[in-house]
């Protein structure tokens, strides 16, 4: 009826964007027919995001472009993969869709399938020539985008079929989600267990940083190198330390870790532990032969990182252990002026008991009295 009335059929805009995308993703074979035969534009890509299988057909039929990229998915190709609809995506590669197109959120129909965990799809896409290891989307890789995605199955799939387990850091991508099973598969495939890149550097650093035990020992006896460099925590190390993951600190001092090494964020390991207010942390590494007062990092040193964030026991276990109070450095110049910034009272008096200089200049406050008279 609004059809005879003169209604605009390719009219735009709404969540559907148009008539015949609400019909087509909501599965209205007979309403999609009608619209089509008095002139609305065609588009696939609803029945193929929706699985409306029959729409699909009926719109490839009456000459929908099957290539066309935009809307969600980036094409209609990638919409089925990822939604996990094998006859629609079939049905399109039969019908000339380009299984290596690239665009949309997956890079590609193959990547698409392997992040939705859709094993029976991505194994005709292979069939069917989609290249493994091509390159893009916000994975990398498809072999990246199961692994990110725990998807165990899809992943030993594409390694058979011959995935580089060492493209763009794949082991990497396993251990930001913490998967035991494939850590241990890509180590059996050869994956390098020290290759450098992305935020945590190498893949004992990712596995210190997220609290993964099991992976980081498994990592250690299969040749990672406890001491490496990189990343933003600087090693495995300091990055247990700074999230506070007692037991892998304790299982990476126990097989040669460097306590004293400088780099990342805090410098070194103790003021890491120091900052972030894990005391355990602190006084394990302390035991263990930690510089007390070795210089670096934002804070200068541990005391100074302790004292400026508030963490009362860690800067009195530090006092007790021989760190100097007045020792100069870091951003606020001294462990007094740090206190003082952060505003710890507590703090500021056990320092001064101890013997911390009232006076004493540098820092971006010149010196203690200046910030108290200001916060005043």
């Amino acid at each position: 009826m609004l059809i005879q009335k003169g209604a605009d059929i390719n009219a735009q805009g709404g969540e559907y964007n148009n008539a015949l995308y609400a019909a087509s993703a909501e599965g209205h074979l007979e309403i999609a027919e009608m619209l089509i035969q008095n002139g609305a534009d065609i588009n696939a890509k609803a029945a193929s995001e929706r699985g409306h299988l029959e729409i699909a057909r009926l719109l490839i039929q009456k000459g929908a472009h099957i290539n066309a990229q935009g809307g969600l998915y980036g094409n209609t190709l990638q919409a089925a993969s990822f939604q996990g609809h094998p006859e629609i995506a079939e049905t399109l590669v039969e019908n000339s869709a380009d299984i290596n197109a690239q665009g949309g959120p997956y890079g590609n129909a193959l990547q698409a399938a392997s992040a939705g965990g859709n094993l029976e799809i991505a194994e005709m896409l292979i069939q069917k020539g989609a290249d493994i290891n091509a390159q893009g989307g916000p994975y990398g890789n498809a072999l990246q985008a199961a692994l990110a995605e725990g998807n165990l199955e899809i992943a030993e799939m594409l390694i058979q079929k011959g995935a580089d387990v060492n493209a763009q850091g794949g082991l990497l991508a396993a251990l930001a989600k913490g998967h035991l099973e494939i850590v241990q598969m890509l180590i059996k495939k050869g994956a390098d267990i020290n290759a450098q890149g992305g935020p945590y550097g190498n893949a004992l650093q990712a596995a210190s940083a997220g609290g993964y035990l099991e992976i980081a020992r498994l990592l250690i006896q299969n040749g990672a190198d406890i001491n490496a460099q990189g990343g933003q925590y600087g090693n495995a190390l300091q990055a247990a330390s700074f999230q506070g993951h007692l037991e892998i600190a304790e299982t990476l001092i126990q097989k040669g870790a460097d306590i004293n090494a400088q780099g990342g964020k805090y410098g070194n390991t103790l003021q890491a532990a120091s900052a972030e207010g894990y005391l355990e942390i602190a006084r394990l590494l302390i035991q263990n032969g930690a510089d007390i007062n070795a210089q670096g990092g934002q804070y200068g040193n541990a005391l100074q990182a302790a004292s400026f964030q508030g963490h009362l026991e860690i800067a009195e276990t530090l006092i007790q252990k021989g760190a100097d109070i007045n020792a100069q450095g870091g951003k606020y110049g001294n462990t007094l002026q740090a206190a003082s910034a952060g505003g710890y009272l507590e703090i500021a008096e056990m320092l001064i008991q101890n013997g911390a200089d009232i006076n004493a200049q540098g820092g971006q406050y010149g010196c203690f009295s200046t910030r108290a008279s200001r916060d005043r």
